[in-house]
């Protein structure tokens, strides 16, 4: 398994090699919170239909996105190289553990049988209920709603760290669970992990997700990831005050 490198145009597809598969997150990549420049959307394509291989596209969220139109799938540039693959664990709950996948189909069979012989079966209940809540408009309605809510604490960060530590930069689109936080010159992220974990609070460094083959020019320099969907409602304005308090100390 090789890692591809990262930069602000999302996964660097240019130049792959031979490979069977490719996994890609096109519409948000995490951590660095930047979608797959159009461009390399269709030289992965490319890629794929050329080389014969696969392209496993996560739509990795891409129900989540604040302050533009969702991009249209990977998976349509090249249907029968492409694997769509989706969730519903950020719109619904993580215990339903129910996803999605459309297969090109000389794989339909291969991958029913991989799914049967892993011996893991979905709850047919969940799966039924999921479909009417699909059906009915429901799940449109509650993915709306989420939206909604996640945007307004996402803003609410955002607009916190600029008032309270201006030299540091939240980067990335406006979507998903987490922000990057790009950290000035002198301010090291092993400190302020260490900093936010005496005020409560779980962050981490940018470098946590660095591989070992990874260029570490093309994602910059220190950063944390901060989720802000975890803290109920009633206690983040005081972990946002928090956090802003952690960035704003003295080194």
């Amino acid at each position: 398994m090789t890692a591809v490198p990262v930069d602000e145009g999302g996964a660097v597809v240019a130049g792959l090699g031979p490979a069977d598969a490719l996994l890609l997150t096109p519409t948000h990549q995490f951590p660095l919170g930047v979608p797959l420049a159009p461009a390399r959307r269709r030289r992965a394509a490319d890629w794929a239909s050329s080389a014969g291989a696969v392209i496993v596209e996560d739509d990795y969220d891409g129900e989540l996105r604040y302050d533009r139109p969702a991009v249209g799938a990977l998976q349509a540039l090249a249907p029968e190289h492409v694997v769509y693959a989706g969730t519903a664990s950020k719109s619904l709950a993580p215990g339903l553990r129910l996803g999605w996948l459309v297969v090109p189909g000389r794989l339909v069979d291969e991958v029913v049988a991989v799914k049967s012989a892993a011996g893991r079966l979905s709850s047919s209940l969940d799966q039924l209920t999921l479909a009417e809540f699909l059906t009915s408009g429901a799940y449109d309605r509650q993915v709306r709603r989420v939206r909604l809510a996640y945007r307004r604490r996402r803003d609410r960060l955002v607009a916190a760290v600029r008032a309270a530590a201006p030299q540091v930069r939240v980067t990335g689109i406006a979507a998903g669970l987490h922000a990057l936080l790009r950290l000035p010159p002198g301010q090291h992220e092993d400190a302020l992990v260490a900093r936010a974990a005496r005020h409560g609070l779980a962050v981490e460094g940018l470098s946590a997700y660095r591989l070992g083959g990874d260029r570490p020019g093309l994602v910059g320099g220190p950063a944390l990831v901060v989720g802000y969907a975890t803290p109920p409602g009633h206690a983040y304005s005081t972990a946002v005050a928090r956090l802003c308090a952690v960035l704003s100390a003295d080194n």
